[in-house]
């Protein structure tokens, strides 16, 4: 088990993510469950990242990232519409509902339902804290988890 968190680690948090109004967008504490990251892996912002490297189990850290060093600036690219007709199997769209697409590569993408209009269907695939100033909380519980370890040997 690595002492400090490196480039590479796998590391168990609490967090919390505040906008610069005060309200709470996501926390781990508040289900008692906490996350499971692993840095380099490109689920993790580098300006996140960098404020992790280095911290011991136990830590606590706060910091504030504006919206490029956090969850990006909303992209237009990121905004597709699609016809009703192709919600057919997904059951009727409604403004607000996160719905799964599936990618050309076979991936998942989560989508956000904008607008809709007559046949159009607007979905929004930016991050929901895309173009937000995010406040972190994190405490760090473990660095590199023994579970993984254990998982990642009795495959095969």
């Amino acid at each position: 088990m690595a002492e400090s968190i490196q480039s590479n680690s796998a590391v168990l948090v609490h967090f919390t993510l505040k906008l610069d109004d005060g309200s709470t967008a996501e926390s781990t504490r508040n289900n008692g469950k906490p996350a499971l990251f692993r840095l380099g892996d490109s689920s993790l912002s580098e300006g996140l990242e960098q404020h992790l490297l280095g911290l011991k189990v136990g830590a606590k850290t706060d910091f504030t990232l504006p919206p490029e060093a956090a969850f990006g600036v909303p992209s237009p690219d990121l905004i597709q519409y699609f016809s009703r007709r192709d919600f057919i199997d997904a059951g009727e769209p409604e403004i607000g509902a996160i719905m799964l697409f599936t990618a050309m590569d076979g991936s998942e993408m989560p989508g956000v339902v904008r607008e809709i209009s007559g046949d159009s269907v607007t979905v929004d695939f930016n991050h929901p804290l895309a173009g937000h100033t995010v406040h972190f909380d994190i405490e760090v519980l473990e660095i590199d988890p023994v579970l993984e370890a254990v998982n990642a040997d009795s495959v095969g």
